[in-house]
């Protein structure tokens, strides 16, 4: 591995193939052998769990429940929302026979021509339609509002260009879906769910974001509304990382879902959805990672502190195990997660470039000389500072230092971030700063056709217009028409 490290494609070089390389080199994951699918391995699923608890916690704090829907969804389901079928229908994998059967002529298994199924079945791209067709069941009478459900499950969209973490056929995500009696509920809980997501990006996966409404163009197929958090990823790109719908009453009109509200009258409930994905694996890596290897935030890391003896006999051995153990046991107590590696197939400088490119937040080391000192060495994954500290307390130092690098690797995105957000007035402005990337603040006219132009001359989009846009009358780069504020434009992922 420390070796291998050494053929880590730097960000400056090809920052593309260095996300690729880091991906595959600190074990978060591989291609399958299904094409555009990819094997999590142990490592980088240990970072998503700790992402799944924490936002599982977040979510249940708000009242929401989960529950687990089917995998398939009759075709016909996705008929019932114009827009939502439109969205969708490109990206659609769909099941058609129900029976496989040997191969008269000796080759293996093939599809049996008379096990057609009625109706042809979908992989869900997304759950809107069986979701609502089941809640028509569920829901009579206001005093069954408003009805808050979430699921953890995996999703397909077939995609031709696809990359690790951001962009997969099949990936792992959360959806949310609530019916609230009042149109002003189901809009308040759209941006309650951003809101959590915002907190999540930034108190626990150390990642700014900026949360906004997406333009007409840009939103959700079959929302009112779409609300967003947009990432600056390091090469000045933005990713979305987390989308909240308003969806009005249309999924409750396409599968009839009525109730009785508290005048005794008949009416449509009104909905949400909201989703994040492994692809917040990708923002966490192109948000903080370097030239070495990971950086992970303390919070996520599946391993906060790694401890490494260093040692030439068993009797120095046996001494350090005396000093570590108690000191590992207390960290634990702490609620920190910590591994001694003291395995003997491996030589010091190879553990501590292996945990440096896994992006262990803090390593402690501890020799013979060290105890005979009183002291222990300390690196810091985010800024590789060695430094030496008293052995006594180890803990209270470790535990603070932790709660240190979490801010100071936010900071550092943060004020990368503000240096790469430019205000620009005219079209040339805007096209040469697009080319060096960031978040680019410009005045729009709100209309579709400027957008689609922008978009097609400069591959940048509107990420959002954001939530805190201070009012600023200005006249839209391209047409001279009217504007109300600036929004976020810039090239994505």
């Amino acid at each position: 591995m420390a070796i291998e490290i050494k053929d880590l494609t730097k960000r400056s070089v090809n920052y593309s193939q260095w996300y690729n390389d880091l991906v595959i080199k600190a074990d978060l994951a591989e291609q399958s052998a299904v094409r555009g699918c990819m094997v999590i391995k142990p490592y980088g699923y240990a970072i998503w769990e700790k992402m799944q608890r924490e936002l599982d916690n977040m979510f249940k704090a708000t009242g929401v429940q989960n529950a687990y829907f089917p995998l398939l969804i009759p075709k016909s389901f996705l008929s019932r929302e114009a827009d939502h079928v439109e969205g969708f229908a490109k990206e659609c994998a769909v099941v058609t026979h129900y029976r496989l059967k040997n191969d008269p002529d000796g080759n293996g298994v093939v599809v049996d021509p008379e096990a057609r199924l009625e109706e042809e079945l979908i992989i869900r791209p997304t759950s809107e339609t069986i979701i609502w067709n089941t809640y028509r069941n569920w829901i009579n009478s206001y005093r069954d509002l408003p009805l808050l459900i979430n699921q953890w499950a995996n999703v397909f969209r077939w995609e031709m260009r696809t990359r690790m973490f951001l962009r997969t056929a099949e990936f792992l995500w959360q959806e949310g879906h609530t019916a609230h009696a009042t149109k002003e509920e189901a809009q308040e809980e759209a941006v309650k769910m951003l809101n959590v997501y915002a907190d999540f990006a930034e108190k626990y996966m150390a990642v700014p974001v900026v949360k906004g409404v997406k333009s007409a163009n840009e939103r959700f197929a079959g929302a009112l509304e779409t609300y967003t958090i947009e990432a600056m990823m390091q090469d000045g790109k933005a990713l979305q990382s987390g989308t909240s719908h308003f969806l009005g009453q249309n999924f409750a009109k396409a599968f009839d879902v009525k109730f009785v509200n508290n005048e005794n009258k008949l009416d449509y409930v009104w909905a949400t959805s909201w989703g994040v994905s492994t692809r917040l694996m990708g923002a966490l890596i192109m948000t903080h990672s370097d030239d070495n290897g990971l950086v992970l935030p303390p919070k996520l890391a599946p391993i906060q502190v790694v401890i490494v003896p260093i040692y030439k006999t068993q009797e120095q051995l046996d001494e350090i195990n005396a000093k570590v153990n108690p000191i590992v046991d207390n960290l634990r107590a702490m609620g920190i997660s910590v591994k001694y590696d003291n395995a003997d197939n491996k030589r010091p400088g190879f553990k501590f470039a292996d945990y440096e490119l896994k992006g262990v937040p803090v390593r402690l080391v501890l020799g013979a000389r060290d105890i005979a000192n009183g002291t222990i060495e300390i690196m810091r994954r985010d800024t590789l500072e060695k430094s030496s500290a008293q052995l006594e307390g180890i803990e209270d130092t470790v535990k603070n230092l932790l709660d240190e690098i979490q801010a100071n690797i936010f900071k550092k995105a943060y004020d990368f971030r503000q240096n790469m957000t430019y205000k620009v007035d005219t079209y040339d402005e805007f096209k040469a700063q697009i080319e060096k990337g960031g978040f680019v603040l410009a005045h729009w006219d709100g209309t579709p056709e400027t957008e689609d132009r922008i978009k097609e001359e400069t591959k940048a989009t509107i990420r959002c217009i954001p939530l805190d846009a201070e009012p600023e009358e200005g006249v839209d780069m391209l047409t001279g028409k009217p504007s109300k504020c600036r929004v976020v434009f810039a090239r994505n992922y």
